[in-house]
């Protein structure tokens, strides 16, 4: 049983680390006018905002203060910020 739940919490580490390079690549191949016509932070705040946070996961993981905050910033990029852009883009 050991086995299993450190391979279920390796494949969710996984996981988190695709979604956040997937939020990374999303947000630097949008344009930079869509982030100031949709009302958000611009590109390089996103950008780097998503960066310290992938970055922040892989080296601390996701427990604790900064990693919350990390996964946080990426599930508002993904559900406040992204549908905006794709609204704006289309």
């Amino acid at each position: 049983m050991i086995l299993f739940n450190g391979s279920v919490f390796a494949l969710v580490l996984w996981v988190a680390l695709a979604v956040q390079i997937f939020a990374l690549i999303d947000a630097a191949l949008r344009p930079a006018g869509a982030y100031v016509a949709a009302g958000k932070l611009t590109k390089q705040a996103w950008v780097t905002i998503l960066a310290v946070a992938l970055v922040v996961v892989q080296f601390s993981g996701w427990f604790g203060p900064l990693g919350l905050a990390a996964i946080v910033a990426t599930i508002v990029y993904f559900v406040d910020v992204r549908p905006a852009l794709r609204r704006l883009v289309r």
